[in-house]
């Protein structure tokens, strides 16, 4: 197999509007590439290649017409199998969902179409995107794991199948997978996209977008938030309909994470490389060690993963109780099991006070909007690890789910000739102008 390379729907936008090529003509392309490609890396659990190739045709029509829907209209997308898609089954990576079809598209769903964009499939998942890993395998190496739980999204846009997918994330599962896969990653701030038809309730979830490029990131999440907005209550994703205009930052904060007890040397050295270039562009960089603000904060996140496996094991609960007692409880993996003992065990006191010390946590994080214009670290703590029994370590992803704030990883770094992700944290409601400095950092 040839190295894998991402496939930039954007980038032929202009060759559609002259007529030197079309959306369905880019369809095909990536559909030699699923050919090539899923047989081992097992990407997709379904697809629909006659309603896409049907949906391509009349984008190509629309862009000979120069009437397109939106600047995503005709690109292949695939969605993450916890989303509702009314053509397809949606299995949640789970043997009680085999061929469950829901008579409706979710609300991201129903928003692509509008836009124009041409469904190709569903995206395997780990089960109910949480632990229990699917059958998805890396496409730099397939005896490493793409990450989880937006595994087949990752590894579809990684291997340039198709320029776009959606993923949710509640702990790591846009960032770590982005990272692993070399393709761009884009977890918002908390309530901005609206998650009505996607099986993730709990309160930390997001849904976001895994791509070829920063750009595609954030149209297709404005296109989406356009037309569905954010979650009930939430503002939504706001800002403009193209890509925010680059922006140097004047100060940045380097947030350590737990994860840099399990950094690996190489990645450690590849950060610490891009953090001085930056002290060589003039930014002003604040650490744990220079900043009590940033120490603050290192301190509040420190517990980030216990917490958030706690307040999602009482979420939970439901409906993983009714899986249990009204389907086949052994259809529910061993993880699923404990985690479902875990939350019965759970009071609701014990619940609110975790929903007290991460509002606590969040309060802190907000401080440093005031000196600081976004915070890096990694995406993972090194490059994806071998065995597809685990989907990795989260631990530098928890954060920016815990703070609820926006997160992107660009595939900036390499190691071992393996690709790894720097990750750019932004505040809450300002995923703008978190795009407009990763859009620097990216060329720094």
């Amino acid at each position: 197999m040839s190295q894998p390379s991402s496939r930039s729907y954007l980038g032929s936008v202009a060759a559609f509007r002259s007529g030197n090529d079309s959306p369905r003509d880019f369809l095909e392309r990536c559909l030699t590439s699923l050919e090539q490609w899923e047989p081992h890396i097992h990407a997709f659990v379904n697809t629909d290649v006659a309603a896409a190739r049907a949906a391509a045709d009349q984008s190509s029509e629309r862009w000979r017409a120069n009437r397109p829907l939106s600047p995503i209209d005709g690109m292949p997308l695939g969605i993450k199998d916890i989303i509702e898609t009314a053509n397809m089954p949606t299995e949640q990576g789970s043997p009680l969902f085999t061929n469950w079809r829901s008579p409706r598209d979710a609300a991201t769903v129903a928003a692509l179409r509008e836009a124009g964009a041409v469904i190709v499939g569903k995206t395997v998942t780990t089960e109910f995107a949480a632990t229990e890993p699917g059958p998805t395998r890396n496409p730099w190496d397939f005896s490493r794991t793409p990450g989880g739980s937006s595994s087949g999204s990752a590894a579809a846009v990684g291997a340039g199948i198709i320029s776009a997918a959606l993923g949710t994330q509640v702990i790591g599962s846009i960032i770590r997978p982005a990272s692993y896969c070399g393709c761009y990653g884009f977890k918002p701030s908390v309530g901005s996209i609206n998650r009505g038809g996607s099986f993730d309730y709990l309160s930390q979830s997001c849904a976001g977008v895994l791509a070829a490029s920063l750009g595609e990131l954030w149209i297709v999440a404005r296109e989406i938030s356009a037309r569905a907005g954010g979650d009930p209550g939430y503002p939504g994703l706001s800002g403009p309909r193209h890509p925010p205009e680059v922006r140097g930052p004047r100060t940045i904060a380097v947030l350590e994470t737990a994860g840099f007890a399990t950094v690996t040397v190489e990645a450690k050295k590849r950060f610490a490389e891009f953090v001085e270039k930056l002290k060589g562009a003039g930014i002003r960089i604040l650490s744990r060690t220079s900043n009590k603000s940033v120490a603050d904060v290192e301190n509040a996140i420190q517990d980030a993963g216990r917490l958030s496996r706690a307040i999602n094991a009482w979420e939970f609960r439901w409906p993983l109780n009714t899986y249990a007692r009204d389907m086949d409880r052994l259809g529910l993996s061993e993880a699923m099991r404990k985690r479902l003992s875990e939350a019965e065990a759970m009071t609701l006191e014990a619940y609110q006070d975790l929903l007290k010390e991460r509002s606590r946590c969040r309060n802190v994080y907000s401080a440093l909007a005031s000196e600081c214009d976004v915070c890096v670290t990694l995406s993972a703590s090194g490059p994806a690890p071998k065995g597809l029994a685990s989907t990795g370590d989260p631990s530098f992803a928890i954060p920016s789910s815990f703070l609820g704030i926006p997160a992107l990883s660009l595939p900036l770094f390499k190691v071992d000739n393996l690709p790894l992700g720097l990750q750019v944290l932004g505040f809450n409601e300002r995923d703008a102008d978190l795009f407009a400095v990763a859009a620097f950092l990216q060329k720094s």
